[in-house]
């Protein structure tokens, strides 16, 4: 029996093998919908999208599941009539079955093979927008870096003088006078303590980062939250017990996410049976370059702090990891724009959604390679032998 050439193509069979491997691994939701209207092909992502199994949304027009009037369903009319792909950016599909804030862009292309139907791929838009976002606050954050560097040497010299002047004055002046001394002693010290935080942002030395059981960090902020800013309100726990380790700082992350609950817990002052939840979560699918280096990583752990409160202002939300952006009488802004500092800093993101009773801090970082949870870094933790 003579065997096969080399260059014989391979079976049908696996060809359409190798087609619908390539289609799931694509991180976008794709569907072909046939002349009829019928999704006859979707995948992986476009089940999720959709949330229902291919051989049920084959059952369906694409029409069911779409907001009425979408333009999306004129956009495959044209793309029939015109044997060309059309792409649409900015298409709203939010409905109650899809879900909020389905914000895409969408390409439809004809499939010439198949008289009648399309290719239609969606890009949602929230998570571009989110990276968009991610960068102008590291943006940001480097222009706090310049003007911390400038403070140091520019400003707190002089305040030093001003203070020994005072100090010297107040040895000198009647009672009377006393209190105004040392009034330009505090408000020189208040100056001083900001101009401090500032300079943690012109910290550029790489990050010190382990693998790290991020369920560990969560409970020694709970405790701390709980023995002091927090004791009246409840904080409950919705954790991934299977979740890998997170590849990072230890003290870093604690000092993130001890800010952020802190901040839920001044929201939730004047709220009634107040509630802050930690959550932690694996979604794979986002990936993101790493600050210092080429290599593209993927983000697939999510940890969540979520509370109650009345919520962000609308106005305010899409600024709020910029430095000295606050709703706080006294606050200084730097609070956020600094965990903004140390997530990106570690090649992360981190969001903010909000509503009336519901804000969600979403922080996404990369696992550590080959390392499970229980192998990670705890407080107790020996470390490995060498």
């Amino acid at each position: 029996m003579s065997s096969k050439s080399d260059s014989t193509p391979p079976a049908a069979g696996t060809g359409n093998a190798m087609a619908m491997a390539v289609l799931n691994a694509i991180q976008n939701p794709v569907v072909m919908v046939d002349e009829a209207g019928l999704m006859v092909f979707a995948n992986w992502e476009a089940e999720a999208f959709f949330g229902a199994s291919a051989s049920h949304l084959a059952r369906y027009k694409i029409s069911s599941f779409i907001p009425f009037g979408s333009p999306l369903l004129a956009l495959i009319d044209q793309v029939r009539e015109r044997k060309a792909p059309v792409n649409e950016y900015r298409v709203d599909l939010s409905s109650p079955r899809l879900g909020q804030d389905k914000l895409v862009d969408i390409y439809v292309a004809p499939v010439p093979s198949e008289p009648g139907s399309v290719v239609v791929v969606f890009q949602e838009r929230s998570m571009a927008d989110k990276i968009d976002r991610q960068l102008t606050h590291r943006a940001a954050a480097r222009s706090v870096t310049g003007l911390a560097s400038m403070l140091a040497h520019e400003i707190k010299n002089p305040l030093s003088g001003i203070r020994g002047a005072a100090q010297l004055l107040e040895q000198s002046v009647e009672d009377d006078d006393r209190a105004l001394t040392r009034l330009i002693c505090d408000e020189t010290d208040r100056i001083v303590s900001l101009v401090d935080r500032m300079e943690v942002f012109s910290d550029e030395r790489p990050v010190d980062r382990l693998p790290i059981n991020i369920h560990s960090v969560l409970d020694h902020v709970k405790a701390i939250a709980k023995a002091g800013f927090a004791r009246n309100i409840k904080i409950t726990e919705l954790y991934d017990p299977s979740l890998p380790a997170v590849f990072a700082n230890r003290d870093q992350l604690i000092q993130v996410f001890l800010n952020l609950v802190k901040n839920a817990a001044e929201a939730l002052s004047d709220t009634p049976e107040a509630e802050i939840v930690l959550t932690t979560a694996y979604r794979p699918g986002i990936r993101l370059s790493v600050a210092g280096t080429r290599e593209k990583i993927s983000l697939p752990l999510e940890f969540c702090v979520i509370d109650n409160g009345p919520g962000v202002p609308a106005d305010l939300l899409p600024h709020l990891f910029d430095p000295f952006i606050t709703t706080k009488t006294n606050g200084s802004g730097l609070g956020l724009a600094l965990v903004a500092k140390i997530i990106g800093d570690h090649g992360g993101i981190i969001e903010c959604d909000s509503q009336n009773h519901k804000t969600i801090f979403r922080v996404l970082m990369p696992a550590s390679k080959d390392i499970t949870l229980d192998d990670a870094i705890s407080p107790n933790a020996t470390g490995p032998s060498r």
